[in-house]
């Protein structure tokens, strides 16, 4: 049986989850990640299967009936997870149709999954309709992109147009936008659900007043995407007081679609500017 401290899936995530701390994205408790594991990356790692304990979730997910979760637990500060993983983490494998959890490995102080597992769960059983390949879900409380919501308009639309006028690589790496949802009570199932549904359409959903949401294929990515935002949303804050003399254009977003082969969310951008002449007759 292998070290499970060498598990690749464990080094990465212990990583991530310091970095986020570093970024300062997840500030005491604040903040949760999730990983779905594939079944042949973590039974090298474990001893023959079994519960050490079931765990109520108070939700159902029947998609995700049998699938194993690496994930962060409530109350664990970010910044102690590089020295205690076996507290601050748990793999939990999910049965009864998503309404119990089996602990395998973890929380060995008694505790359990993050308060947000719910919509960390319906996230996951949403992007996989759309990309079988998704395995993270991500949440953490990015200082520039929480105070936007405060200053600026939360029409989806508007909101991302901002995020990919701010910074050239931002429709490269969220072609598909950014969703964003009011202000809602955290930790409950209300929110999971309204946070699943704006999955099916973007992987990076706001959470008004409180932070973001990301899902990706791995933790890289999903971190990456958030980054991005992030930076965009700083960018926003730093001008926005300002009158506004350059910006990039609908016209350059579509260069960059074309360059890096990306397609931007649909009637997002303005039409595509063609040369030649018009529906008239007249040269543009």
């Amino acid at each position: 049986m292998k070290e499970l401290m060498r598990a690749p899936f464990m080094v990465e995530m212990i990583r991530i989850v310091t970095n986020m701390y570093d970024h300062g994205w997840d500030e005491r408790n604040g903040g949760n990640v999730s990983v779905l594991l594939d079944e042949n990356e973590w039974k090298e790692y474990l001893p023959a299967v079994h519960a050490l304990r079931v765990i109520s979730t108070g939700f159902a997910a029947p998609e995700l009936e049998g699938k194993c979760f690496l994930v962060t637990g409530t109350g664990k500060y970010f910044r102690n997870v590089q020295y205690a993983p076996d507290v601050n983490l748990g793999i939990v494998r999910l049965r009864d149709g998503g309404r119990n959890a089996e602990l395998l490995w973890g929380f060995s102080d008694g505790g359990s999954f993050t308060s947000e597992f719910p919509a960390h769960m319906m996230s996951h059983a949403a992007r996989r309709k759309v990309d079988p390949k998704n395995r993270v879900v991500m949440h953490c409380h990015p200082a520039n992109l929480l105070a936007m919501t405060y200053v600026h308009s939360l029409d989806e639309r508007a909101f991302t147009r901002t995020l990919w006028q701010m910074c050239t690589e931002c429709i490269i790496v969220f072609p598909d936008g950014v969703n964003v949802l009011p202000w809602m009570l955290c930790g409950t199932n209300e929110i999971g659900e309204a946070t699943a549904r704006k999955m099916e359409t973007a992987r990076l959903v706001v959470w008004a007043q409180h932070g973001i949401y990301a899902a990706g294929r791995d933790l890289d990515e999903t971190f990456g995407l958030i980054e991005t935002a992030e930076k965009a949303a700083e960018i926003y804050l730093k001008i926005a007081h300002l009158p506004l003399v350059n910006t990039i254009s609908d016209e350059a977003l579509h260069q960059l679609e074309v360059r890096f082969g990306v397609k931007a969310r649909e009637g997002w951008l303005a039409p595509e500017l063609r040369s030649g002449p018009d529906v008239r007759g007249e040269a543009k």
